[in-house]
């Protein structure tokens, strides 16, 4: 049983780290954190619009000592659910690794904003992705890409607390990060951690992300703050990583056979991994398995939208309730 309760807001890890949680965990619930000494700061990612990102600061700057101006703003990775809201620490140095730069432009807030007023437009993936993104407001904001991107590794002194930037992507995303702050053991994962939900590959290579995780599992840590999901250990780590295994395992001889992606998706014995949250994330990851296993010269862009379609569909097809359904079921008038 852990020790943290999987609640909304800041958690206290101890020694001037902070974790911020937002449950369910599910699409576009995510997490953040801030590390402190003293006067000064880092905050790790921020969240996927201004109002749930000044919501989080405004929780900060009352109760985290040391939060009340953030000096620097570490993006994990380039993903809106972890960016949206950087302009509102416009002040601070925004660092991220060069992928995660690359990478910025891919989600526009704009048409998320846009999908959200008018899904039929997108067709049946807009009608998914308005489900996904429903408890959002994409409206006013600027993308604020990190204006320092640093390549390997990077240490920044927070006070005198040595917190050390590890570059691991691409991996969930082409610009993955880890930050790491050794004397306190806790990690801050972004998205190479999905705890208590289905990871999804966007990009991979799957075995890269493997090989993190089982690299995060030699570490000295003992607290994890995951992008998204409770606060965890190694466990949660590890079986995560058992999942990308398993699927991998599952879709090699499915490929070699020449079974389409999405059939092999539909053929897999999933077990009790399609209990987890968001189960239907395993199309996209054995898409990216197939451009793996094709090891061609150069890996095909593909572009997120269709994949939504396909992932409502298999939703539909295991009997899950509606994304968010318990918010929904509070907001709906």
């Amino acid at each position: 049983m852990s020790k943290w309760k999987f609640t909304k807001g800041l958690h206290d890890l101890g020694n001037g780290c902070w974790g911020y949680l937002v449950p369910d965990g599910s699409w576009g619930w995510s997490n953040a954190g801030i590390i402190t000494d003293g006067e000064a700061n880092l905050l790790v990612d921020t969240l996927f619009d201004l109002k749930c990102t000044k919501e989080m600061l405004d929780d900060m700057r009352a109760n985290v000592p040391g939060a009340d101006d953030i000096g620097i703003l570490v993006n994990t990775h380039a993903d809106g659910d972890h960016t949206f809201g950087n302009q509102l620490v416009k002040g601070a140095r925004i660092i991220g690794t060069e992928g995660t730069v690359a990478d910025f432009n891919r989600f526009d807030p704009k048409m998320l904003d846009e999908v959200n007023r008018n899904p039929a437009k997108f067709g049946a993936a807009g009608e998914f992705m308005a489900e996904c993104f429903k408890p959002f407001d994409f409206s006013g904001i600027e993308l604020t890409p990190p204006t320092e991107t640093f390549k390997d590794k990077m240490t920044i002194m927070v006070g005198d607390k040595r917190v050390e930037l590890i570059e691991v992507g691409p991996a969930h995303s082409l610009g993955d990060a880890l930050i790491y702050v050794p004397e306190d053991k806790v990690l801050y994962t972004g998205d190479i951690l999905f705890s208590a939900g289905t990871p999804i590959a966007w990009y991979g290579p799957v075995v890269r992300w493997i090989n993190v995780c089982n690299m995060v599992l030699d570490m000295d840590v003992e607290v994890i703050v995951a992008g998204h999901g409770p606060i965890s250990t190694k466990d949660d780590v590890r079986k995560m990583r058992d999942y990308l295994m398993d699927v991998t395992e599952m879709a090699r001889p499915l490929y070699e056979q020449g079974v389409d992606f999405l059939d092999a998706a539909y053929k897999i014995d999933l077990g009790d991994y399609k209990d987890w949250t968001d189960a239907e994330r395993v199309i996209v990851t054995i898409q990216t398995l197939y451009d793996d296993f094709e090891a061609a010269d150069e890996r095909p862009v593909r572009v997120p939208i269709p994949y939504f379609e396909m992932m409502k569909n298999m939703r539909d097809h295991m009997g899950k309730p509606r994304v968010h359904d318990e918010w929904c079921k509070a907001h709906d008038h």
